[in-house]
Parts: structure tokens; C-alpha cells; sequence
């Protein structure tokens, strides 16, 4: 297997060379690796630094750099599980050459939780975590992290996996990446609360490819009850832009009040706030004394994340004045005028063109609308 060096954050390491003329380059080597990802990594490096856990699973490894960043640039006890023999290798390599003392396992990862528990346990699988999160809870003592990059399933492209995978109904909206990363925390949850355990988000973000969760879990049927509070649906019109958060665990029949026909429910899944500011803060200000290659990007995303309104759905402004039939203003513009009007409205980390507001849609088209 040919290696290539490779640095990320202060760590350096080795990862297969890839074809770079694939169609999807990470899948041409032996073991997987995606640079695309480095934000992602950038960010659990960042946040641990934070939290301070006491150990570390880094639970389906693969190359295992999430793992070795995470011993190396936060120094806290670190296990690295993969089940593929190369993988292990990969990783046995990579920690010797670092001289990073990390426990290395080949199991299972769902045999591996069912008989370990671990401070943080991360879930980083090529594609869905549905069939882990199970497991991953029962082995999670504080913290559980998620990355999942089946996005046409959560998002609502393609229907039927996405309700076979997280016994959610999903749709594709011009607010996609918002539902889908809602269904996947949904799911978690109803994963997590029949252990009587509750969950709080801390950092939970959607970018390009992927939806990333970091949680903290909570012991206690009180903490689980209090969490299922906030599972329900968006109820979405499916011929205007008109929708209204439920509250339940079961949908309810309601009718568009601008187009007197039925709503389209959407999930179970998250309901309100996806983020702890104060933790958020905390990593802000962290942000400037570590090194990290993509920490421009993480700035904004972490500024807009503390920023946003906990509205469930966003709006695509310029798909709305596409439907006025005009031509849309400055973003700024349109919150401006909408706060002007009386009601919250910020910007959001899940799109360029997105606002997150509680004004009522004429309020919104308005805003859009008026001449300049």
C-alpha cells in the first residue's frame, strides 16, 4: 500500500495516495480517507479541547486521524476501533510514528460498546450511522458524537431510505439540509430516551456532504421526558412557503391558511435550539490559540451557529422573490426590515440565502418585496 504524508491541525500522518483522477477519490484507496473533511475534524478537536473529556473512542476509524488529532492535540487517553485489518495497520503506523500512546482495537464497534463505556464516544461511518447509534449509546458515558453523509436520505431524495434508516418522513424543501440534519437528531434521541437518558445538543451543524452532531447525554427519566419535548414535526405547505412547528409525538392534521390544503408533516424529528451558546463562546474564543487549517471557516460557521435563531426551518429569500416575481434585495436588507416589523430574524449556518425568523410569511414576502 502506497502512503502519502499529510498534516492537519499539528498532527502529521500517513494515508493511502488516492486516484485523483476518480470520480469520488477517497474511494479509490484501500482505506478511507476524506480531505473534505478536515473542517469536520477541525471542529471535534477543537470542541474536546473545550470539554476536557476524560477518554476518547474514536469508534469506526478507518485511516483513524480523528483519533490520533484528538490524542495528540488535546492529550487526553484516546482508543481508535476499527474492524479492518488494514485500517489497523494504518493506524498502528500512524501512532508510532507520532509517538502517540493510543489504544488500538479491531472489533466490532457494536460488540466493542456493548462491553466498554468511553467519555466521548464519536461515530464517524462512510454513510449512515442508523445501524450504530444503539449501541454507541449504551457505551457513552457524557458525550456522543455523530457524523452521518447519507444526505439524500435525511434530506428527503430519497424517500424510502430515509424512512428505512431513521423511521422518520422526510422532504425535500428548499430548507433540506435543516430537516435533515433535525431527523437524524431526532432519531438519536428516540434511540437515546428509552435508556431513560436525555440529550442537549452542544454543537450540531450541516456543511456540503454532511450533518455533524455533538451531544451531551443526561441520566434520569426526567432528563428523557423533559428531551422528547422537543420531538414534533414541521407541518410544511406543500404549494407555498407557509409552515408551523407541532409539538408531538404523533402529527397533526392541519390546512395551510393560504391555500386551504393539507399540510405536510415532516419527521419526528428536532424541535428548537441545536446548540449550547456558552459552549459555543468557549470555543470561539479557544479558536484563536490552536492551530488549524480551516479555522477561517470554522470562525464563521461557529459565529453564525451562536447567532441563529432556535427556529426549526429556515427561508430561502431568493426563492421567494423568484416567486414575487422580483428582484431580491441585499440579506442584511431583508432582516432589517423584518426586525423592523416587529419580529426576530437572523441569518443561518445551513445557507448563504437563508433566514431564520418568526415573522409571519406575509411579513417575510414583504420584506423581500418591497421596493428598494
Amino acid at each position: 500500500m502506497d502512503l502519502i504524508g499529510t498534516t492537519e491541525g499539528i498532527t502529521t500522518f500517513f494515508v493511502p495516495v488516492q486516484d485523483a483522477a476518480a470520480r469520488f477519490p477517497p474511494g479509490s484507496a484501500p482505506i478511507f480517507f476524506n480531505r473534505r473533511m478536515e473542517l469536520n475534524r477541525d471542529a471535534t478537536v477543537l470542541l474536546v479541547s473545550v470539554l476536557m473529556p476524560s477518554d476518547y473512542l474514536d469508534a469506526m476509524g478507518a485511516s483513524g486521524v480523528r483519533g490520533l488529532r484528538v490524542a495528540n492535540e488535546c492529550r487526553i487517553p484516546v482508543t481508535i476501533n476499527d474492524r479492518d485489518p488494514k485500517g489497523i495497520e494504518l493506524i498502528a503506523h500512524n501512532a508510532c510514528n507520532a509517538n502517540l500512546p493510543v489504544e488500538i482495537v479491531q472489533r466490532d464497534a457494536g460488540s466493542l460498546l456493548s462491553e466498554r463505556s468511553f467519555d466521548v464516544v464519536d461515530l464517524d461511518p462512510f454513510g449512515t450511522p442508523a445501524m450504530i447509534v444503539d449501541a454507541a449509546v449504551k457505551g457513552t458515558r457524557r458525550f456522543l458524537f455523530v457524523t452521518a453523509t447519507d444526505t439524500a436520505p435525511l434530506c428527503g431524495a430519497h424517500l424510502k431510505a430515509g424512512r428505512r434508516r431513521y423511521f422518520a418522513q422526510p422532504m425535500n424543501t428548499e430548507y433540506h439540509g435543516e430537516v435533515g440534519l433535525r431527523i437524524l437528531l431526532g432519531f438519536v434521541v428516540r434511540e437515546t430516551v428509552k435508556y431513560d437518558r436525555g440529550v442537549t445538543p452542544i454543537f450540531c451543524y450541516a456543511r456540503e456532504h454532511f450533518v455533524r452532531l455533538h451531544l451531551r447525554l443526561l441520566r434520569g427519566a426526567r432528563a428523557a421526558d423533559e428531551t422528547l419535548k422537543r420531538i414534533g414535526y414541521i407541518l410544511q405547505c406543500p404549494k407555498c412557503f407557509y409552515r408551523t412547528e407541532h409539538q408531538a409525538m404523533f402529527p397533526e392534521g392541519k390546512t395551510c391558511p393560504y391555500c386551504d390544503i393539507p399540510l405536510t408533516p415532516i419527521g419526528p424529528l428536532w424541535l428548537g435550539s441545536l446548540r449550547d451558546a456558552g459552549t459555543l463562546v468557549q470555543m470561539r474564543e479557544q479558536l484563536g490559540s490552536m492551530v488549524l487549517g480551516t479555522k477561517k471557516d470554522l470562525a464563521k460557521l461557529i459565529d453564525l451557529c451562536i447567532e441563529e435563531l432556535p427556529t426549526s426551518s429556515h427561508y430561502d429569500y431568493h426563492r421567494i422573490a423568484k416567486t414575487a416575481g422580483c428582484s431580491p434585495p441585499h440579506i442584511d436588507t431583508v432582516i432589517a426590515r423584518i426586525i423592523a416589523s416587529g419580529y426576530p430574524a437572523t441569518r443561518t449556518h445551513f445557507s448563504g440565502y437563508g433566514i431564520k425568523t418568526e415573522a409571519p410569511l406575509p411579513v417575510i414576502i414583504e420584506a423581500v418585496s418591497a421596493p428598494r
